[in-house]
C-alpha cells in the first residue's frame, strides 16, 4: 500500500495508489458506509497492471479520513464531490477517468457536471440518478438498514458482523459468498477507522439534486455497469442512466447484486480499461 494523508481545506483525506504515475489516472470512489479497502488491493493492482495509475481514497466519515460526530455530518454531497478534485490536485493530476460505485457513482455524475474540465471518462457501477419514476430498494434492505442502532460501534466483532450481514444481503445469486474474505475486510476496516460509528452520517447527507436532475447534460463517455439482481439500486436504475447519458454504454452483470465480486473483476477491469482508452 502507498497510503498518503492529504491535508487540505481543514480536512484530511486518506488515499492509496497503484501503478506508475506517468500512466493515465483512474480515480476510484467507493459507496456509502464503505472505506477504500472495498476496492480490494488485487482489483486495484490488476487495473493498474492494465496500464493505469489507480488512486482510491477514504470518503469523509470512513477509514482514516476526517470524521464527524455521528448524526452531525458537517458537509454535503457537493463537498464530497469536491473532495475528489482535492485528491487529484494533491497528486498533480489535471484530468482523470472517474469510477464510482453506488454513492460513489452518484458523486461521479456530480463531478462530471461540476468539474467537467477534470474528467476524461466516467464509469458508474451499481448507481443511479434517482429519478422519481425508478423503483425503490427492496423492503428487506430498508428493514436491514433501519436496525443499525443494534450495532456496537466500539466492538470489532459487532461491527464486522454488521459488515458481513450487509455484504450478504446485497449479494446476487450468481456468485458464492466469500465469507472469509468479507470478514477479513470488515476487520481491517474496523482497525483503520477513526470512528466506525460515523459511517452512519452518509445516510443523512443533503445536496446533489441540482446535478442529478441534469444527468443528460454529461458530455464525457460513460460506461454503466449494473447487476440484474441489485436489491438496493435495482437494475432499472442502470438502464435509465444508459438511456439518459448521451452515448452511454451499458454492461449488464447477470445474477450480480450490489457488489464488486471477484468473479466479475476480469470483465469489469477489461471494460474499464477499454473505456478509459477511448479517444477524447
Amino acid at each position: 500500500m502507498n497510503e498518503r494523508l492529504i491535508k487540505v481545506d481543514g480536512i484530511e483525506i486518506c488515499t492509496d495508489s497503484f501503478g506508475k504515475p506517468v500512466n493515465p489516472a483512474i480515480l476510484l470512489i467507493m459507496g456509502a458506509q464503505s472505506s477504500m479497502i472495498w476496492w480490494e488491493e488485487e482489483f486495484c493492482q490488476r487495473l493498474a497492471d492494465a496500464g493505469s495509475f489507480v488512486i482510491r481514497y477514504d470518503n469523509r466519515d470512513v477509514g482514516r479520513s476526517t470524521t464527524y460526530e455521528p448524526g452531525q455530518p458537517g458537509y454535503t454531497f457537493e463537498d464530497m464531490a469536491d473532495d475528489a478534485i482535492r485528491v487529484l490536485d494533491a497528486y498533480k493530476i489535471e484530468q482523470a477517468h472517474i469510477v464510482g460505485m453506488s454513492m460513489g457513482g452518484m458523486l461521479t455524475q456530480m463531478i462530471a457536471l461540476r468539474h467537467p474540465e477534470r474528467v476524461l471518462t466516467i464509469t458508474l457501477l451499481s448507481t443511479s440518478n434517482f429519478a422519481p419514476h425508478l423503483p425503490p430498494m427492496e423492503e428487506r434492505i430498508m428493514d436491514f438498514f433501519s436496525n443499525m442502532e443494534v450495532v456496537d460501534w466500539t466492538n470489532e466483532q459487532s461491527v464486522a458482523e454488521y459488515a458481513m450481514d450487509r455484504s450478504r444481503i446485497l449479494a446476487g445469486s450468481k456468485h458464492p459468498f466469500h465469507e472469509i474474505t468479507v470478514g477479513n475486510l470488515a476487520k481491517k476496516e474496523f482497525a483503520r477507522s477513526n470512528n466506525p460509528a460515523s459511517m452512519s452520517n452518509h445516510a443523512l447527507l443533503t445536496g446533489g439534486e441540482s446535478y442529478l436532475s441534469r444527468t443528460g447534460e454529461i458530455k464525457v463517455p460513460a460506461l454503466i455497469i449494473h447487476g440484474t439482481e441489485d436489491p438496493i439500486i435495482p437494475y432499472e436504475h442502470g438502464k435509465n442512466l444508459a438511456n439518459e447519458i448521451p452515448g452511454a454504454v451499458l454492461l449488464t452483470l447477470e445474477g450480480t447484486g450490489h457488489e464488486l465480486h471477484c468473479d466479475d473483476w476480469g470483465l469489469i477491469i477489461d471494460s474499464i480499461s477499454k473505456h478509459s482508452s477511448l479517444p477524447n
